[in-house]
């Protein structure tokens, strides 16, 4: 529920600046890693199956994956997608910090 409400509090900020939800943008996902090595079978796991591209980052000793996908982020498509990665964090006992991307608007 918790990422739910975050993610709507997140569209709310898009729309208030004009954000056209349906045309595709790349979307970050950022997973948060104990290790080196829980971060590189998480992003396995993301990029074997195709559902984003997943790297493994690490900066100043904290481990990450980001996984990026090019997508709409209309409510019902965000939020599924975002719970998936809440489901793929608790799978490999890594942490989700959310999703973010730029704003896109029409001319």
């Amino acid at each position: 529920m918790e990422t739910a409400e975050a993610d709507t509090e997140l569209l709310r900020v898009l729309d208030s600046q004009g954000d056209q939800f349906a045309i595709p943008r790349d979307v970050d996902f950022l997973l948060r890693a104990p290790s080196k090595e829980k971060a590189g079978i998480a992003a396995g796991f993301i990029n074997d199956f195709r559902y984003g591209h997943a790297t493994p980052q690490e900066q100043g000793g904290e481990h990450s994956v980001l996984v990026v996908i090019n997508m709409p982020v209309e409510q019902h498509a965000i939020l599924s997608v975002s719970g998936f990665m809440a489901c793929v964090c608790e799978l490999f006992g890594l942490d989700y910090d959310g999703w973010g991307c730029l704003p896109r608007v029409r001319p």
